[in-house]
């Protein structure tokens, strides 16, 4: 398997297979009350049966081309993930996400997982049109969105239920166009 360095730090990117199910359960059990605040992946994984049909369904979107998923790991422990919900390859555009257990929040690993993966969409496959879809009440996604240079185009008032509560969600994004000329930028 690969992984991607992503800083001195012992932070790797790379993929998330069916196989690791052990492994994504426990890390989404490190940090089910906390990522379960913004994201319904606890609510989805929640025994190894749900965590291996999780990864195979991004094992199937890889192979379909139409999304990916790869965990973030320090020192070799699977702390956190990035994924493309959503990649029309066609259509150009992609839908990015991402989540951390709490050991790992604040050292700047999603932004640095989310350059790698949107540098690999825009070059690789493409993609002009990177999305960022994120609760008006998630701060710390949203602090990404404007690190990785993305403008908020929408607010759709109160589109996500979730737990019993309406929430506000917000359109980010990124054009290809826009991600070079920042990439480039000293």
């Amino acid at each position: 398997m690969y992984a991607i360095s992503l800083g001195d730090d012992g932070a790797e990117l790379g993929p998330l297979e069916p196989w690791q199910a052990e492994e994504f359960l426990a890390h989404v059990d490190r940090g089910r009350e906390f990522i379960g605040r913004h994201n319904g992946l606890p609510d989805v994984v929640t025994d190894l049966e749900s965590s291996r049909a999780f990864l195979q369904a991004y094992a199937d979107k890889t192979a379909a081309d139409t999304g990916r998923i790869c965990g973030i790991r320090v020192d070799g422990r699977l702390v956190g993930a990035v994924i493309f919900r959503r990649l029309d390859v066609r259509q150009g555009s992609a839908e990015a996400g991402c989540w951390l257990e709490p050991s790992a929040v604040g050292r700047g690993l999603v932004t640095r997982a989310v350059r790698v993966l949107v540098d690999w969409a825009v070059e690789e496959r493409g993609i002009h049109r990177v999305e960022w879809v994120v609760s008006s009440g998630n701060l710390p996604s949203i602090a990404v969105a404007r690190r990785l240079g993305m403008t908020r185009e929408a607010v759709l008032r109160e589109s996500h239920p979730y737990r019993g509560v309406r929430h506000d969600e917000e359109v980010w994004a990124v054009l290809a166009p826009e991600w070079r000329a920042a990439r480039q930028a000293p």
